[in-house]
């Protein structure tokens, strides 16, 4: 035991799958290496299948004398059905690889390592079993808002206290500090209480209490109420530590950027005047979605880079292309006569843009976006007003936040369809982009972009709530 004292301090970090989660946990790994030279890092990977090019990329950023990475072997999931949520895949993907994460921390026990902390991410509670084996003391990165995670926190009580469907609640749900949400605003998971997503997602919520501590990638400013609340150190719930906001400070693309066509079309732009449309690497629209959305923008004569998948339709109309038209290329998808129309002000990239140099771009003045928490925090960093249309996972959440909460957000309303109308569309880009309501979100958002770049300086918040942490850990 001496020996492993001797040792530095070793802290290990297990994501589960998918680069949402992988992305904040490999920028919160370099935050804690720039805070003390002393720490060494191991990053132990679930998996599904052979590792990406994505994932290599974003760890290959992390210093290799500091830290390194190991992914586990795939797990197999064939006895789930076809229909199974993501948040069953990713927490059925974590408790079937706890005995090779067990095998791999010992190997690191036996070989001296000083192992001191294990940190999950929200729906990685299970690999806590094996922390006491090791004398490690268990953590949880939360990669969203404090909003989603004093939700986490009250689920048990929620649930036993409601009997319907969430979504069938008449009155909205009361989280301490935070903005009124009805029910079907929550995140995806807890929609079908019937659903085994919703069964894992309670299991992972009632073992919160386990941790030592939670980080939370958001911070003060940006989210008074709830980080008020969740720092009073309620007895039986762990510490919170908001550490955000942590984002991508580069692309794991990057060497895609140097003859973008993006980028150089942005160039030619006046600053501020573009609109930066974009629904994440998951995000998708209906064809009829489409239509209304390129018919909006052009409608709202503003300048905008729109980066376009393919429709989610399962099945697509083979009548609905020309003889030269393609099902896999998204321009097809397009109004036709739409490029050319609105060529001397908008650009339509397929599949891929380079995000985070994007939205650092002068010329960049609003983003259209999903509300995923990394984008939304790439935006506020970079100070780029939003317009919230928010498809899966917590985004409906992000959106109302965004939206009635901090008022950073302008929100379109969808008819009784669920579609969102072109009219509606124009009206709302045009706001934001030159009305009253768009100046008003941009000087709250340049607040905001002073208060991120000042909670992550040597003496901010989120400095010293890490460096309180890793205080701990350098101790052990």
């Amino acid at each position: 035991m001496e020996s492993h004292q001797n040792s530095p301090p070793h802290v290990v970090i297990i994501p589960t799958p998918g680069m949402g989660h992988l992305i904040p946990l490999v920028e919160f790994a370099k935050r804690i290496i720039q805070i003390t030279p002393k720490l060494q890092l191991s990053i132990i990977i679930p998996t599904l299948g052979p590792p990406t090019q994505a994932q290599k990329t974003a760890l290959a950023a992390l210093p290799q004398d500091r830290t390194s990475s190991t992914f586990l072997p795939p797990v197999n999931l064939d006895d789930l059905p076809s229909d199974a949520k993501i948040e069953t895949t990713f927490s059925l993907t974590l408790a079937r690889s706890v005995p090779a994460i067990r095998s791999h921390l010992k190997e690191l026990y036996d070989s001296n390592h000083n192992l001191v902390a294990l940190v999950g991410d929200l729906f990685g509670t299970d690999a806590f079993e094996v922390a006491p084996e090791f004398g490690m003391k268990p953590y949880i990165f939360f990669p969203s808002t404090a909003m989603c995670l004093s939700l986490f926190l009250h689920l048990p009580e929620l649930d036993a206290q409601v009997s319907c469907e969430f979504k069938d609640m008449q009155e909205p749900v009361l989280l301490p500090g935070c903005t009124p949400v009805h029910g079907k605003n929550l995140l995806d998971p807890v929609q079908d209480r019937q659903n085994d997503a919703y069964k894992w997602t309670l299991h992972h919520a009632k073992r919160y209490n386990l941790a030592e501590g939670i980080f939370v990638n958001s911070f003060d400013e940006l989210e008074e109420g709830a980080l008020k609340y969740l720092k009073n150190n309620e007895p039986g719930r762990p510490p919170v530590y908001p550490v955000g906001p942590l984002i991508q400070t580069r692309s794991s693309d990057d060497e895609k950027v140097d003859k973008c066509e993006s980028l150089n079309w942005l160039d030619e732009q006046p600053r501020g005047s573009v609109l930066f449309v974009s629904f994440g690497s998951g995000g998708t629209l209906s064809h009829n979605q489409i239509i209304e959305l390129a018919n909006g923008l052009e409608m709202s004569e503003q300048r905008f880079l729109w980066v376009l998948r393919s429709p989610n339709e399962k099945t697509i109309n083979a009548t609905f292309f020309s003889v030269e038209g393609d099902p896999n290329n998204p321009l097809d998808f397009l109004p036709k006569g739409f490029l050319d129309r609105t060529k001397e002000r908008g650009l339509v990239i397929p599949m891929w843009a380079p995000q985070v140099k994007i939205l650092s771009h002068m010329a960049t003045g609003g983003f259209l976006t999903h509300c995923g928490w990394n984008s939304t925090l790439e935006s506020v960093v970079h100070g780029v007003p939003l317009i919230a249309w928010p498809l899966y996972a917590e985004q409906k959440m992000n959106a109302v936040m965004l939206n009635e909460g901090i008022k950073i957000a302008l929100k379109p309303k969808a008819d009784e369809n669920g579609l969102i109308g072109r009219g509606e569309i124009a009206m709302v880009v045009k706001g934001l982009m030159e009305g009253e309501e768009g100046k008003k979100i941009r000087n709250r958002m340049n607040e905001l972009k002073e208060a991120a770049n000042r909670v992550v300086g040597e003496n901010g918040s989120s400095t010293k709530a890490l460096c309180e942490v890793v205080q701990k850990w350098m101790s052990h």
